[in-house]
């Protein structure tokens, strides 16, 4: 791997403030100035966190790359640690946009209309930690994600995702996944409590349900709604409404 260019190199505009903070402050045009920003000690080009007020928020995580000139950034909720947001862009600007959006406090689509490059991962805020709500939430990211792939096998794995969707009873559960292997559990994170088999796409036309990652172990269907009702058929009975997993 080569080694990476000093960051003064890559970045010099951003060398001139002396740090990633004082850098976006200034390109904010002073939008920024009130925001509670927190520089790397040992990486200040590269790194900063930008706080929002919002107590079910984390800061806002903005890195620059080693290699190339661009920023990432991740937002995450403050229960599970989840990314809500993330992106990357070659604009600083963007970058300060971004952020002054998530201080402020804005909808999660409200950072992407003044941002562009920011992606939504599908999952929404849910303020008040309501277990149904954290779920149909994951839900929504595993079928945000599964549409998004791009990987030969990407259609049989959003075949599948969307079969469990469909499917009330495991609608009911809180989907996780594992090395692509759709799972489910009975409480949400940080704690998770797993429940029953879990489910892999192969291929369009070969999904296996089985109880070790290995798969080894499990049936195989040609169908995902017929491997659907298998990993149904295996749940343990009067199975109670997802709760807190809480630490």
């Amino acid at each position: 791997m080569p080694i990476p260019p000093d960051p003064a190199d890559l970045y010099p505009d951003v060398a001139s403030h002396a740090s990633l903070r004082a850098a976006l402050h200034a390109v904010s045009e002073g939008c920024l100035a009130t925001a509670s920003m927190r520089s790397s000690e040992s990486e200040p080009l590269t790194h900063v966190s930008v706080d929002c007020p919002l107590p079910h928020r984390n800061p806002l995580l903005i890195s620059a790359w080693v290699h190339e000139r661009r920023w990432s950034i991740r937002g995450t909720d403050s229960f599970q640690d989840l990314e809500l947001v993330g992106g990357r862009t070659e604009q600083l600007k963007e970058v300060a946009a971004a952020a002054l959006a998530w201080h402020n406090g804005e909808p999660l689509d409200a950072l992407q209309q003044v941002a562009p490059f920011v992606h939504l991962s599908g999952r929404f805020e849910v303020p008040d930690l309501d277990p149904a709500r954290l779920t149909a939430s994951e839900w929504q990211h595993l079928r945000t994600e599964a549409n998004e792939l791009d990987y030969p096998w990407g259609p049989a794995y959003q075949a599948l995702i969307e079969a469990a969707h469909a499917e009330p009873t495991l609608r009911r559960l809180y989907p996780f996944t594992s090395h692509w292997a759709l799972r489910f559990s009975t409480t949400t994170r940080p704690d998770l409590t797993v429940v029953g088999p879990m489910l892999s796409a192969r291929s369009i036309d070969h999904y296996t349900v089985s109880k070790t990652m290995m798969g080894n172990d499990g049936a195989q269907f040609s169908t995902p709604e017929d491997a659907v009702a298998a990993a149904v058929s295996e749940l343990p009975n009067g199975l109670a409404s997802v709760t807190l997993g809480n630490t």
